[in-house]
């Protein structure tokens, strides 16, 4: 079975969201994390550009990888460039500590 791992950072105010919408899809588990950064959207105005953001990581099947993006890019979406980004990536193998064996 084949697996990605998607990584979302998101603003902070629509993390209760994403996690329920993350919930109703089963997703099996995630890691999150507060973390700070810019990108397209800088405050200039402001002597730290840094803004805060939510950091969501997660592994998926590859068939489930569309839907778990689409419910991220919907719930998080507000229309201003602080809205975050959302990465996917290929996972060669994932292995599941208290069992010592790949998961499959």
């Amino acid at each position: 079975m084949s697996f990605v791992a998607i990584t979302a950072t998101i603003n902070r105010l629509k993390f209760d969201a994403v996690e329920k919408r993350l919930q109703e899809l089963n997703v099996p588990g995630v890691s999150v994390s507060e973390t700070k950064g810019y990108g397209d959207y800088k405050n200039f105005y402001e002597k730290n550009w840094m803004g805060p953001f939510a950091r969501i990581q997660m592994y998926v099947k590859q068939q489930e990888c569309d839907a778990v993006v689409e419910a991220i890019l919907e719930t998080a979406y507000s229309g201003t460039d602080s809205d975050g980004v959302v990465a996917v990536s290929p996972v060669t193998g994932l292995y599941k500590i208290s069992e010592k064996c790949e998961i499959k």
